[in-house]
């Protein structure tokens, strides 16, 4: 049976043709976005935020443009910031970024921050005008929705709501030290028990729609 190391692996070697596709994809559709605009950017949390669609049910004015990428890093991000941030030159861009690290099983929280703190500083460096939305990580829950599979359980060892909660504190802690904005998404999300509500839940991490409603009504005062 392979171990939690391998499986992360394996994982990991299946989605990067993905990656690389979604990327290409985003390459093309940078050529002619409207510049000036409101940018989503991170890992599978955000590209699967259907933030199109909502916002034209909910009636918010605005052109958000959304350049997540499933199973990122913070040091893949670092590697495509030109496709995922600056082809786009965004007025406001919200962040979410980090939870990949997170399942690694030599995650540390001070190098999440170190790599956070290269992204941030990239964006004001060449975006110096940008107002930057660092958005608190999801809860999970790895009780309700837990499948029957070695994947989530290795998914699930380091990405405890525990570890969560301390990452969000020190996202914070960066958004003030470095004059970005934090937001805390999660009001609304949880259970009595602190863990994401099962029923926006997909596979204990991942949410359906009714669960980015909730986040979308915690930061469209944002907009």
């Amino acid at each position: 049976m392979a171990d939690r190391q391998e499986i992360m692996e394996m994982m990991r070697a299946r989605g990067a043709q993905e990656q690389q596709d979604r990327l290409q994809r985003y390459r093309v559709l940078n050529e002619k976005v409207r510049k000036g605009e409101i940018l989503f950017t991170g890992s599978s949390l955000m590209e699967q935020f259907p933030i199109d669609e909502l916002r034209m049910t909910e009636g918010i004015d605005a052109v958000i443009y959304n350049r997540g990428v499933g199973g990122f890093t913070t040091e893949d991000m670092l590697r495509h910031m030109e496709e995922m941030v600056f082809a786009t030159e965004p007025r406001k861009i919200f962040i979410n970024i980090g939870t990949n690290d997170i399942s690694r099983t030599d995650y540390r929280v001070e190098k999440l921050m170190e790599n956070y703190g290269k992204i941030i500083a990239m964006i004001q460096r060449l975006l110096p005008e940008a107002e930057i939305y660092m958005m608190a990580y999801y809860p999970v829950n790895e009780v309700d929705k837990l499948p029957d599979a070695e994947w989530a359980k290795g998914m699930f060892a380091t990405r405890t709501n525990e570890n969560i909660r301390m990452a969000n504190e020190a996202v914070e802690k960066l958004a003030g030290e470095t004059g970005c904005h934090y937001i805390d998404v999660n009001e609304g999300l949880t259970d009595e028990n602190g863990r994401l509500k099962k029923e926006y839940t997909i596979e204990g991490i991942h949410m359906y729609a009714n669960g980015y409603r909730v986040v979308l009504e915690n930061l469209r005062k944002y907009l």
